[in-house]
């Protein structure tokens, strides 16, 4: 039995590791934690869920909806582990993280196929391998990828804080979900007008932690995990047309629709622990007690963890990859995870699929997956392999990056559900014509 190494037990390493050893090869996990940690993580287990514990939504007539439909027909090992942990969310898909990391952890340890090792890789071995090491990777490893890739670029991420369920003012506070969609899995925090500019002037103002390792002048917030005081300075009703906006939500006290609304989501399957959704910050830590404790019913709040900001590095990937996510100019190395530009955790673990996939094919002497790009995740991989290198920026899932639909449709749920048929269809018909 062949043997391959995959680097990095995160969502795509695990991805990765699980189909070699499903199509019969002998793999070595190398995983540093527990030995070693990056700033963003604290948990020993693999699949670790770090700034939030939604997975976005699940319905397929969604972007984040048809990427786990499409992963679920590939044969995904997360999404397996997601659904056996999750946690009522509305809409979304989101799961206790504990529980998820056990379930990834443990499925790995029991594969037949799968060695698991403790081990802080500092360079790249010469045997077939797939580098998931993810967007802090640093050290020699971090300098033996820009020896063999060039310059890797970088943004910044966020993280939101995590409160208590039983330090809430359960007065001030309502659940519902959105528009009534799902079974009032979030807990709304309403603000009237004169709440809301109070807060507004608090945030705008506060403390914000020094970014000790960044040019100052190169400092760029990558928009997709926006820290909430950036937005705020932004002007004064971001906030409420972002992850503050009111709409479809109903104050049960006012039988009004508040002027924004803080919303907090399930972290946990007991319930006991909520995160506040859309607050990555890099703040201080008391100041992010102070500003955030101005929420209503979060007066009293118990913090069980507080955002933070770090670092993420990705590849100057449509000069380097191929649509397989293998490494251009050297057969048995692919990359997978969100350093190759694909944003999210879902997208993530996607890339790992098809990167592990890819490398058990070219093993076998088989063609590469190259999935259609009316799919999403063959879009995904299309994007990160041939974006115009200028200004390439990750890439989450979204139905903007889906071919243009042949006819003309007005209204837009009809129209994402004709993208996700579409994928789907197309995605079959590959698969059956395919050897796999």
């Amino acid at each position: 039995m062949a043997e391959v190494t995959v680097i990095g037990g995160g969502l795509a390493g695990c991805e990765a590791a699980w189909q070699l050893a499903e199509a019969g090869f002998s793999v070595r996990l190398l995983e540093m934690k527990p030995v070693q940690y990056t700033p963003a993580h604290h948990y020993e287990g693999l699949a670790e869920l770090v700034c939030s514990n939604s997975l976005k939504a699940d319905r397929l007539n969604s972007a984040a909806g048809l990427l786990k439909a499409e992963m679920t027909r590939l044969g995904s090992l997360l999404m397996r582990c997601a659904r056996k942990s999750a946690v009522a969310a509305g809409g979304a898909l989101a799961v206790d993280r504990k529980q998820f990391s056990d379930l990834a952890t443990e499925a790995i340890r029991n594969h037949p196929n799968i060695t698991l090792e403790t081990a802080v890789v500092t360079e790249i071995p010469d045997t077939p391998t797939v580098v998931a090491t993810g967007p802090l990777t640093e050290g020699a490893l971090a300098a033996d990828i820009e020896k063999r890739c060039g310059t890797r670029l970088s943004f910044f991420d966020a993280a939101a804080p995590i409160v208590s369920f039983e330090s809430l003012d359960k007065e001030k506070v309502f659940f519902a979900a959105r528009y009534g969609r799902g079974d009032a899995d979030y807990i709304n925090c309403p603000m009237n007008k004169a709440e809301y500019e109070e807060f507004y002037q608090a945030l705008i103002g506060a403390e914000r932690a020094p970014l000790h390792d960044c040019d100052k002048d190169a400092f760029r917030v990558y928009e997709g995990c926006m820290p909430i005081e950036v937005l705020a300075s932004r002007g004064m009703d971001t906030m409420r047309f972002g992850p503050l906006k009111p709409v479809g939500l109903t104050d049960p006290r006012t039988g009004h629709r508040p002027w924004a609304v803080v919303q907090l989501r399930r972290e946990n399957q007991e319930g006991t622990m909520y995160n506040l959704v859309g607050f990555q910050t890099n703040l201080k830590f008391p100041e992010q007690k102070r500003v955030f404790s101005m929420i209503p019913g979060l007066e009293h709040a118990e913090f069980h963890r507080y955002g933070v900001m770090h670092r993420n590095s990705f590849l100057d990937s449509p000069r380097l990859l191929d649509a397989d996510y293998h490494f251009r100019g050297q057969d048995g190395l692919y990359f997978a995870g969100q350093m190759t530009g694909v944003e999210g955790y879902m997208e993530s673990a996607a890339s790992g699929i098809l990167a592990g996939k890819n490398l058990a094919r070219q093993l076998q002497g088989k063609p590469p997956l190259i999935l259609p790009r009316e799919t999403m995740m063959g879009a995904l991989a299309a994007y990160i392999s041939s974006a115009p290198t200028e200004n390439f920026q990750p890439m989450g899932a979204n139905m903007g990056i889906l071919p243009d639909l042949p006819e003309r449709i007005r209204g837009k749920q009809e129209k994402y559900q004709a993208y996700a048929d579409r994928g789907m269809a197309a995605l079959e018909q590959y698969l059956q014509t395919t050897e796999q």
